[in-house]
C-alpha cells in the first residue's frame, strides 16, 4: 500500500528555492566560521607571533612537559578502563533482561546531565583531607585529591558513558541470534565474546574509545576542582594554558592550546573515518 501526498503539488518537502538554499547554506559557513575556524586560526596564530623558535622553546618548558605528560597519563589510564566498562555494560543491557535495567541506563547518562564542576567537587568531599575515607588514604600516604588518583576518578566519571552510549544502540540493532547459535554450538561465553560479539561491535567501540579519549584530554571543571592546579605536578594542558594566560605568557598559553587543538584535530579525522565506517555496519546490519 502506498500513499499519496495529501498535496501533490506541493513537491518533495525537501525542496526549496536556490535563494533559501544559498542563504541556509551562507548562515551555515558563517556560523562554522566564525564559531570554529577563526577561533582555531587565532589560536597557531598568537602561537607563531614569535616565530617557531619561541613557540618550540615554551613547549620545552618543564611544567610543559609535566602537563603534556599527565594529561596523556591521565588518558592512557581512563580510557581504557571506561573501555571495559562501556563494553560490559552495553553487554548486561542488551543482552541480558533484569530488573534494574532502565535505572543502569538512566545512570550511565549522569555525567551528560551533571555539571563537571559539582562531579568534582563531590569527590573532593568524599576523598579529600578532612573526610573519613580521605583522611585515613592521606595517612597511608595514597591521598586522592591534589593528586593523580583524583584526577583519573574525575576524568572517568565525565567520560565513561561514551563508550556504553556508542555500543548499546548498535548490540540492540544486532539482537542475540548469533551469541545464542554460538553458544548452542558449544562455544563458552569467552569464545562467543570474542569471535562474534566483539568483531560485530569494533568500529562502534573504536569511535566510543575515540570520543572518551578526546573529552579526557580536554576535560576541565572537574580536574581543576580535584587537582588543585599545583603547577608541574597536577596541572593538565587545559589548566596549564588558563594559568599561563592568566600569567601573560600568551604565546606559551597558546603554543600549548595549539598542541591541544592538534590533538583534536587528528581526533576529528579519525572520527570522519570512523563515521564512515559505522555507518557501513549499520547499513549491513539493516540489509535482509
Amino acid at each position: 500500500m502506498t500513499f499519496a501526498s495529501a498535496n501533490p503539488a506541493a513537491g518533495p518537502a525537501t525542496s526549496e528555492r536556490l535563494p533559501v538554499r544559498l542563504a541556509l547554506i551562507a548562515l551555515a559557513c558563517t556560523g562554522l566560521a566564525i564559531l570554529v575556524i577563526a577561533p582555531l586560526v587565532v589560536v597557531f596564530a598568537e602561537a607563531l607571533r614569535d616565530g617557531w623558535s619561541a613557540a618550540l622553546a615554551s613547549l620545552g618548558n618543564p611544567d610543559a612537559r609535566s602537563a603534556i605528560r599527565l594529561t596523556l597519563t591521565v588518558a592512557a589510564i581512563a580510557v581504557p578502563l571506561n573501555a571495559v566498562f562501556g563494553i560490559a555494560a552495553a553487554w548486561a543491557i542488551t543482552k541480558f533482561d533484569f530488573r534494574g535495567k532502565a535505572l543502569l541506563i538512566t545512570l550511565i547518562d549522569l555525567p551528560f546531565s551533571v555539571s563537571p564542576v559539582v562531579a568534582g567537587l563531590c569527590i573532593v568531599l568524599l576523598f579529600g583531607a578532612n573526610s573519613t575515607l580521605g583522611g585515613w588514604l592521606v595517612a597511608q600516604g595514597h591521598p586522592v585529591v591534589f593528586a593523580l588518583p583524583g584526577i583519573v576518578l574525575a576524568t572517568l566519571f565525565i567520560t565513561f558513558p561514551f563508550v556504553a552510549r556508542e555500543l548499546i544502540p548498535l548490540m540492540i540493532e544486532q539482537g542475540r541470534a548469533e551469541e545464542e547459535a554460538a553458544l548452542t554450538l558449544g562455544a563458552t561465553g569467552w569464545r562467543t565474546f570474542r569471535t562474534v560479539t566483539l568483531p560485530n561491535i569494533r568500529w562502534a567501540l573504536l569511535y566510543g574509545v575515540l570520543l572518551c579519549n578526546a573529552r579526557a584530554m580536554g576535560e576541565f571543571g572537574a580536574v581543576a576542582v580535584v587537582s588543585g592546579k599545583i603547577r608541574g605536578q597536577t596541572a593538565t594542558m587545559p589548566i596549564t594554558i588558563e594559568m599561563l594566560y592568566n600569567e601573560y605568557l600568551s604565546v606559551a598559553a597558546f603554543t600549548l592550546a595549539a598542541v591541544l587543538a592538534l590533538l583534536a584535530l587528528v581526533t576529528l579525522a579519525l572520527k570522519s573515518l570512523l563515521d564512515r565506517q559505522h555507518a557501513d555496519q549499520i547499513a549491513a546490519i539493516g540489509q535482509p
